[in-house]
């Protein structure tokens, strides 16, 4: 086996086993929790068994007659998967999955009795047995696509963004076999599992990059969808303050988000809302500016307290995090800020006397 050759097998049983994992997980795993995912199974099951055989067959072409037949047979029903998880994708409440039994059941009825013709006249059924499972396989593709277009177009609710995606590789896939069935194009049949193995992991990418965007929209929108009225957001404001100021809840130095929701009687995502939107501030900013400007009055009063003791006073819990938040906020140092205070201080005690 040259080079080109192994990485070919490589790619083409790659794409094949990962797709069979996840067809069996789809349709035995999830146990039906959403009903389009086990017709979504079923499809991956039967491309992948289809393209493991196809692989098997180019690399070892010895292999008994029975193997290339197994591929078919599962191929047969690849088609009547797509036109279900098409229609149950866009019905789904009013898709009842016990009403494909009946078609399923006639299908594979159908299979069975020519396979066993093919089996016992395999010379006269020869080329008859793969031209019927394309021909099944054809007319399933075209009436996913009619179903798309005529569901899509009668759905008031936007269709899942998958729905698209998983009938666009479906049809790629066909056409690649199609024409290599028909030899129109002269490339080996392993050609068609590349391929697979290629839209099998393109979908991945459409998928996880969907799911990413919309955890971004939602993100986004997550305050926007709950917008406090003005009207309340000023009754929140008051309240606020009022409790900011009579239980000087700013001087507990675990204050945290959830615990000042909590006094309020409201969400921590409306209180984070209110101070974000209404307040333009952020929680920690809003308790800080309070921790100061009790520091500051504490300045001003003369307090003989220690610049370190002040900051643990009013809430702080460190003497470097007070530094820091003093100087962001006023522009200045707590040192700086005393010295400035203390003139008036003294001048003030001169007038007393």
């Amino acid at each position: 086996m040259t080079f080109g050759q192994q990485l070919l097998f490589f790619f083409s049983a790659v794409g094949a086993f990962n797709g069979l994992l996840l067809g069996i997980y789809l349709l035995f795993v999830k146990k039906l929790k959403y009903i389009p995912d086990f017709f979504l199974g079923l499809i991956l099951l039967t491309l992948s068994i289809r393209v493991g055989i196809s692989v098997c067959i180019y690399f070892y072409p010895d292999l008994p007659r029975i193997i290339p037949h197994l591929g078919l047979s599962a191929l047969f029903f690849t088609g009547p998967a797509l036109y279900y998880y098409i229609r149950s994708s866009f019905l789904q409440k009013q898709f009842v999955l016990k009403d494909c039994r009946k078609p399923f059941g006639i299908l594979t009825m159908i299979l069975g009795i020519v396979g066993l013709l093919y089996l016992f006249f395999p010379i006269t059924w020869d080329s008859y047995f793969g031209t019927f499972i394309y021909s099944v396989w054809t007319i399933f593709v075209l009436l996913s696509v009619y179903e798309y277009y005529i569901l899509s177009g009668k759905s008031s609710k936007e269709p899942h963004k998958f729905i698209l995606p998983v009938l666009l590789s479906n049809v790629i896939i066909f056409l690649t076999y199609q024409l290599i069935s028909t030899g129109w194009v002269q490339i080996y049949c392993a050609g068609g599992s590349i391929v697979f193995s290629f839209v099998l992991y393109a979908n991945f990418l459409i998928l996880f990059n969907k799911k990413y965007q919309s955890i971004e929209v939602k993100e986004s929108n997550r305050y926007s969808n709950k917008k406090i009225s003005d009207e309340r957001a000023d009754n929140f404001v008051s309240k606020l303050e009022r409790l900011m100021n009579s239980e000087e809840l700013y001087k507990n130095p675990n204050l945290k988000l959830n615990d000042l929701a909590m006094k309020m009687n409201i969400s921590a995502h409306q209180l984070s809302q209110l101070l974000n939107d209404n307040l333009e501030k952020s929680f920690s900013t809003y308790i800080n500016e309070y921790r100061i400007n009790e520091a500051c009055e504490i300045i001003e009063n003369g307090s003989y307290l220690k610049i370190e003791e002040i900051g643990y006073e009013v809430g702080f819990n460190s003497k470097s995090t007070f530094f820091s938040t003093f100087k962001k906020i006023k522009n200045t140092t707590p040192l700086l800020y005393r010295q400035s205070q203390t003139p008036s201080v003294k001048e003030l005690q001169g007038s007393n006397l």
